[in-house]
């Protein structure tokens, strides 16, 4: 943990929410979001400068994710985008926030994004990671090229009930092989990895995550309570909000080009930025840069 973070915790309607909290709770509040198989310790470098800025600035785990719970044994743990959205709209909502800057990248960035589109009046701003992060769910059987498609060999993995006991047996070693193909120019050691596998301890990490990856090409389910939500991004709606896209030119998951024909969706004030040598888990590779997004975003509000 952050060491000038503070561990809470808030209720939604089916989370027990983990969340680290800094800085002063007067302040523009922002709220950065992990993605898979990541967590809050991704934004360790990216927190402080937001902090002596004034910011009150907020790190959630996210839905089977260190020590956030659900209420109920018998809520599906569903990891569709509809759940991740409605989550930190709800989250949001428990913790009295008007308005907030939104960031994240990966599972979180799709969340902010979300928000972003269906509750623009809550957002202040985003900074999202590799552009729309909403899933296009109809199209999802649309083949991509053959690079692309060997990217996405987890995806497929998981489909598979060998995949799910793959990810059970073996989850630390797992994401651990994640990170280096996803982050090629990254030199991380053993001890900035552990800190994060540790929230992959979480009891229903594994079934989050299988279901995400079922769901977003139709071979899961969705809950039905966020029908009426994922009805709503099937129409892929624009985000009217400052926007700030990043996108590491190093990402062994996706191509910097891949979030070039991702502009028309943004329909407000909208940068693009690559980063370079960066992989996919921008803010702890490159902290500095995702952090100046943030507060280029914040100062606006000012």
């Amino acid at each position: 943990m952050n060491q000038r973070a503070v561990l809470k915790r808030v209720r939604t309607s089916v989370l027990d929410i983990a969340y680290e909290e800094s800085g002063p709770t007067d302040g523009i509040a922002v709220l950065l979001m992990h993605g898979f198989p990541y967590d809050p310790r991704t934004y360790d470098e990216v927190v402080p400068p937001l902090v002596e800025t004034g910011c009150r600035v907020i790190v959630p785990y996210l839905r089977g994710y260190g020590a956030t719970r659900f209420l109920a044994s018998d809520t599906l743990r569903s990891g569709q985008q509809a759940a991740l959205g409605n989550d930190l709209k709800e989250f949001i909502d428990a913790l009295v926030i008007e308005r907030a800057v939104l960031a994240g990248y990966d599972w979180g960035g799709r969340a902010a994004c979300i928000v972003a589109a269906l509750w623009p009046e809550r957002v202040l701003g985003l900074v999202s990671a590799n552009g729309y992060n909403i899933q296009d769910i109809a199209g999802s059987t649309k083949p991509a090229s053959a690079e692309q498609e060997h990217r996405l060999w987890y995806q497929y993995y998981f489909h598979t009930e060998r995949g799910r006991a793959g990810l059970e047996a073996n989850r630390h070693e797992f994401c651990r092989f994640i990170w280096q193909l996803w982050s090629p120019n990254w030199r991380f050691d053993d001890a900035t990895y552990d800190r994060t596998a540790a929230s992959f301890d979480n009891p229903d990490f594994v079934d989050v995550v299988i279901h995400s990856y079922r769901h977003r090409f139709g071979y899961a389910d969705g809950d039905p309570s966020l029908e009426a939500i994922e009805r709503a991004l099937a129409a892929k709606p624009r985000i009217s909000v400052p926007t700030i896209v990043l996108h590491g030119d190093g990402s062994g998951l996706s191509p910097p080009e891949s979030s070039l024909k991702h502009a028309a969706y943004f329909t407000g004030p909208y940068q693009r930025r690559v980063i370079p040598t960066a992989g996919h888990n921008l803010p702890q590779e490159a902290p500095d840069a995702f952090a100046d997004a943030v507060l280029e975003l914040v100062r606006a509000t000012k």
